[in-house]
């Protein structure tokens, strides 16, 4: 969340926020709540300051005023309480501000394209992923089907070695970058999941929440890198924290997204390594580019075309302050298809979860935080069948995984 004195002194640019970003927050009651939730709260401490007072030389006028303190405080205090309540839930739904360079408007076209690599232009009519895991026994989309429901699939044979491949290949680059491996949960408490922004809630969310307990599947490891710190004060020399956790990771996609969503790109569970940074302030536009940088350096060891998106203010999660997509060229459809995100989403995580950090003066502020995807697994195999499929319908193993896979080319 924003900070409240901030938004306070510069509702206008809330507004401007909101409404650049397409979502629906009512702001206008903020002023006049903060106003009554002043004044109720200075009556209050007044009140508690004279009681403790009067407590010192009891008397029967005393008691008399004690008993009307008490009284009053009686009446002013859940009216306290409900104001406070009232302007936490405003507070909690108003994103990130936006970064001055993040592109406005509401259209695919309105991303701004930074960089892209030309795609290639296969001699041969590709297929796309899932006919070629079909041919391959790689990929059971019907027993996944029978057993779990739709979207959810069965990986087999050398998909199994692939994905494993992809974690261990990602692990290994992110060791030599100094970052801290992680194994999370794959479940989170609704406080930590809320506190990293992922809202909202209800029939529109994207998480599974488990029926009479307070966890939900985690749609990422960003939620439980995030809370591992959560109220926790760091010191700043051991900043920036670098950390990459490996997690299952389970969303609902309950929208309808078209013809390119089928096959595994778009489904309800899969395995994923993201890298999640705790910096100072004055670190995380940096430091944003350094996690992009590290995405680039993954698919370029996997020679994989992509291409560099900064994505319009319309498309960004409430958290975000900026983003950018790595979008893979995918030959079976013809298109490109996100495969990694990496966002700077300052210190509105942290406030939500109460994450700070002590400077060498002994004050605290909040920590900036960034997080990024490493590898998506079931994304990245969408990309690999794609592009190294050959025109004998065998796939050849990208060069920086056959050490893992143990084998060159898949064939049936």
């Amino acid at each position: 969340m924003l900070d409240p004195k901030f938004v306070l002194e510069n509702l206008e640019e809330i507004k401007k926020t909101i409404k650049e970003r397409g979502m629906k927050v009512d702001v206008a009651n903020v002023p006049a709540l903060a106003k009554a939730r002043s004044e109720i709260r200075s009556r209050v401490e007044e009140l508690r300051a004279e009681r403790n007072q009067l407590s010192r030389k009891p008397s029967a006028e005393v008691i008399k005023r004690a008993t009307d303190i008490k009284a009053e405080l009686k009446n002013l205090e859940p009216q306290l309480k409900n104001l406070e309540e009232q302007l936490e839930k405003i507070l909690r739904q108003i994103p990130n501000l936006i970064h001055p360079k993040t592109p406005r408007g509401f259209k695919e076209e309105d991303n701004k394209i930074l960089r892209a690599d030309k795609p290639p232009k296969p001699k041969f009519k590709p297929l796309d992923h899932e006919q070629l895991a079909k041919k391959l026994d790689l990929v059971d989309f019907d027993a996944g089907a029978r057993v779990a429901g739709s979207k959810f699939y069965y990986l087999k044979n050398e998909a199994v070695l692939l994905e494993f491949a992809l974690i261990k290949y990602a692990f290994d680059l992110l060791l030599k970058e100094d970052f801290t491996p992680f194994v999370t949960p794959d479940l989170a408490r609704e406080e930590i999941i809320d506190g990293v922004g992922f809202v909202p809630r209800g029939p529109e969310s994207n998480i599974y929440n488990v029926e009479g307990e307070d966890l939900g599947l985690i749609g990422t490891a960003e939620i439980t890198l995030g809370g591992y710190q959560a109220g926790q004060i760091l010191e700043e020399k051991s900043l920036p924290l670098k950390y990459a956790g490996f997690s299952h990771c389970f969303r609902r996609e309950s929208g309808s997204y078209g013809q390119f969503s089928k096959g595994l790109y778009r489904v309800h569970q899969f395995s994923k390594v993201e890298m999640f940074i705790f910096c100072r302030p004055q670190d995380s536009e940096r430091l944003h580019e350094y996690l992009l940088g590290l995405e680039e350096k993954i698919f370029r060891g996997l020679k994989l075309p992509y291409r560099v998106v900064d994505i319009r203010a319309s498309d960004l999660g409430a958290s975000a302050y900026r983003k950018f997509d790595l979008e893979s060229w995918m030959p079976g459809r013809g298109e490109w298809g996100e495969v990694t995100s990496a966002s700077n989403t300052t210190d509105y995580q942290a406030r939500r979860l109460n994450i700070k950090y002590r400077k060498a003066d002994g004050t605290t502020e909040f920590v900036h935080t960034l997080n990024g995807t490493a590898i998506a697994t079931s994304r990245a195999l969408v990309s690999i069948l794609e592009n190294y499929q050959q025109e004998d319908g065998s796939i050849e193993v990208p060069k920086v995984l056959v050490p893992y896979v143990g084998k060159n080319i898949i064939r049936r």
